[in-house]
């Protein structure tokens, strides 16, 4: 039986640690530090004591205090837990990309994921990894956003980035730019625009949400001037997707839309590959940018940005955007959760508003 709603509800949040030479352990602990997130959630860091306490030295954080499992069942609320994965000595080198990062990512990721369809973790969110690192280490996927579509069974997940005003999802993702328009069918769009919608509404309770689909050549192809992508492809899946009741409008060239008040206007945007839409988004909102895949049974956030290498290990990487990956997973689980029990007791739902409502 599932717990009601309420806003207080603590929710376990399964952290992957990343690539271990990267940033991640640095922005889990800056993330976690202060003490008063522990009131919404409980933090399960997936990785070694060995590498946090590497970290938590190199930075001075004293003040960062955790307890460590040996599996799930060892964890407690009020406190951060770490579930050690492994126990070997790791040959931790900030800054470099190895094929050592690639492999404890990995099994980072792995032993989270499996807790989290265990339902022993509500949500995930996942540190950076290098996906070159992660290929040495015999990861065969583009990214996280294709690899929890594989392990959740499922075809169309979409990846989107979120921040306070903004909500760019992709088409395509980790393709060569030269592979993108024969990925680009009439098929392929209309999926991800419906992904889209029912994302909009269940995770983020939009009701009517609006979409703007962005062309894929330069002026939007200028009526088949530049290109026939958008005559071809892209505006008859959005003709079909208004036929079947959904709000999406285009196409509309990329270039100037997130400079005009047009992105003000929809509720989401659709852009056709990946530097399309998110070398804007990074643009306006790189600090509390969160990376969300969409389209799957469970939930995953992340921050919207890589491992950094560069910085890494002269604690000058920001966490808020790992922070702000971290509320909002507790938000698209709540809005989820919200979302199953209006649909399943509308009745009982309307009386726990109103109740709320005469509280407040």
């Amino acid at each position: 039986m599932e717990k009601e709603i309420t806003s207080s509800e603590n929710i376990t949040v399964g952290i992957t640690i990343g690539d271990v030479n990267g940033i991640g352990p640095e922005i889990i602990i800056k993330a976690l530090k202060d003490n008063r997130i522990l009131n919404e959630i409980t933090p399960v860091i997936y990785g070694s004591s060995k590498v946090i306490s590497f970290y938590k030295k190199l930075m001075q954080a004293n003040e960062f205090n955790y307890q460590n499992c040996k599996s799930a069942s060892d964890i407690q609320h009020k406190k951060i837990n770490l579930i050690n994965v492994w126990n070997e000595d790791v040959d931790i080198q900030p800054g470099v990309s190895s094929v050592i990062g690639g492999q404890y990512a990995l099994k980072s990721l792995e032993a989270a994921t499996s807790d989290l369809a265990d339902g022993k973790v509500d949500v995930l969110v996942t540190a950076p990894f290098s996906k070159e690192a992660m290929k040495k280490a015999g990861f065969d996927f583009p990214g996280h956003t294709e690899y929890l579509a594989k392990y959740s069974n499922v075809d169309e997940a979409l990846m989107v980035l979120v921040s306070k005003n903004l909500r760019v999802a992709l088409v395509t993702t980790h393709i060569p730019i030269s592979e993108v328009s024969k990925a680009l069918t009439k098929a392929a769009i209309l999926s991800k625009i419906k992904v889209f919608e029912n994302s909009l509404k269940r995770d983020f309770n939009l009701v009517r949400p609006k979409i703007a689909v962005f062309g894929l050549n330069p002026h939007a192809g200028e009526n088949g001037k530049i290109g026939m992508e958008e005559q071809e492809q892209i505006i008859p899946a959005i003709q079909e997707a208004k036929g079947e009741g959904i709000l999406a409008f285009g196409p509309f060239a990329a270039d100037g839309f997130f400079g005009s008040n047009a992105k003000n206007q929809f509720d989401g945007v659709l852009a056709m590959y990946h530097d399309q839409g998110l070398t804007a988004f990074k643009a306006l909102a790189f600090e509390d940018g969160v990376n969300f895949t969409a389209g799957l049974p469970i939930v995953r956030t992340s921050p919207d940005h890589g491992t950094a290498f560069d910085i890494a290990g002269k604690d000058l990487a920001s966490e808020e955007s790992f922070r702000s990956a971290i509320y909002m997973a507790m938000d698209i689980y709540r809005n989820r959760k919200f979302v199953k029990q209006i649909n399943e007791n509308p009745l009982q739902v309307r009386k726990e508003i109103e109740r709320e409502r005469r509280e407040f």
